[in-house]
């Protein structure tokens, strides 16, 4: 038997589509005509919208907005994307009879071979609320760990001053502590969900950019790294900038450095990151003839057994670092996430840019 084509499938019955608009009691469902005045009603716009249908009838949808946006003309905008494109959206705050404001996301479509419009929103407030909670209690938490790390720099620069340790050991020391600030601070803006590498990349290089431009270039496709692995970047890329401002490629003002990366599957599926730091123009490159502490911390920020490794390589022309590391299986997913929504994907897309 032939299934029926689209084409020629019944339209719905009237009465079954006003039962289903009727029963829909989460969503305000009305419509409208094209000077934007009220056509119909839903008991769902009754209840949260608080306007029986005879008072609605008639009346003017710009009342739904707030002041400042019909001062704005937002209510006569929406109405002529709608009429002209066919459709538009809106997420803002409205008013309800009452006067009490809701945060609603809402669509307002025109129907096919008819001046009419109709209007579908859906009362978004607690989801919104408690994503302004979630977002200050991530500022609170950001807040509280900047003042530790400031009493922790200062502990350890008292300490160190009262045992004779000298400035400049000093003075590297509360730099990586300052590494691990602007780590947090990537974290942070992502609901410490994870980082995107490059923006870990650009906040560690920020304090090493030239006023007649950056000595640095950047390319790869977008990653995401786990909150650990964006810590452990943050202080390797500080380690290896510093090092290139002492001895390297960033101790001239020809030096460049670039940073690369990719990402692939190992056989087993599991997503692998390969980034190289390669420096150029600078000093000849000789390997030191003992190891310090920030050459022990790039090496060993990344653990062989469980997550990656790390390789220093001594180059005459310049100094280079491959990292390897091992990627989440999964999208990470931000800490007081409200509705348990995974982290959008970001674009497969790889380009050359500037830090």
């Amino acid at each position: 038997m032939e299934r029926p084509s689209a084409s020629s499938a019944s339209p719905i019955d009237p009465r079954l589509a006003e039962q289903i608009v009727q029963g829909a009691i989460d969503y305000a469902i009305f419509t409208l005509d094209f000077e934007g005045r009220v056509a119909s009603w839903s008991s769902g716009a009754e209840r949260i919208l608080g306007y029986s249908a005879d008072e609605a009838i008639g009346m003017d949808f710009a009342v739904l907005f707030l002041e400042p946006d019909r001062a704005a003309d937002r209510p006569a905008e929406e109405l002529t994307r709608a009429i002209h494109d066919g459709r538009a959206e809106d997420t803002r705050w409205h008013v309800r009879k009452d006067g009490q404001t809701f945060w609603a996301n809402g669509v307002t479509m025109r129907l096919a071979g008819a001046p009419t419009l109709v209007k579908v929103m859906r009362d978004e407030t607690s989801a919104k609320l408690a994503e302004d909670q979630r977002v200050l209690l991530l500022n609170e938490l950001n807040h509280r760990i900047k003042n530790t790390l400031a009493t922790v720099q200062s502990i350890v620069e008292q300490t160190l001053r009262t045992a004779g340790v000298d400035a400049a050991t000093r003075e590297t020391l509360t730099d990586r502590l300052m590494a691990l600030s602007e780590a947090h601070n990537v974290l942070v803006a992502e609901s410490w969900a994870g980082a995107d590498l490059e923006a870990v990349l650009r906040r560690a290089l920020s304090p090493h950019q030239r006023t007649d431009g950056s000595p640095f270039e950047l390319e790869g496709p977008p990653v995401r790294l786990s909150p650990q692995q964006a810590v452990s970047m943050s202080l390797v890329v500080h380690e290896l900038a510093t090092n290139a401002l002492k001895y390297g490629a960033l101790s001239v003002p020809s030096g460049r450095v670039a940073v690369t990366w990719n990402l692939g599957y190992d056989e087993r599926g599991a997503r692998r990151l390969v980034l190289l730091w390669r420096e150029a123009g600078g000093p000849a490159v000789q390997p030191p003839a003992r190891r310090g502490f920030g050459s022990r911390l790039i090496e060993r920020s990344f653990d062989p057994s469980r997550d990656g490794q790390t390789r220093l390589l001594y180059e005459p022309d310049g100094l280079q670092c491959v990292l390897e590391l091992l990627l989440s299986g999964s999208e990470e997913l931000p800490i007081l996430e409200v509705r348990g929504d995974p982290a959008a994907g970001a674009a497969s897309t790889t380009s050359r840019r500037p830090a």
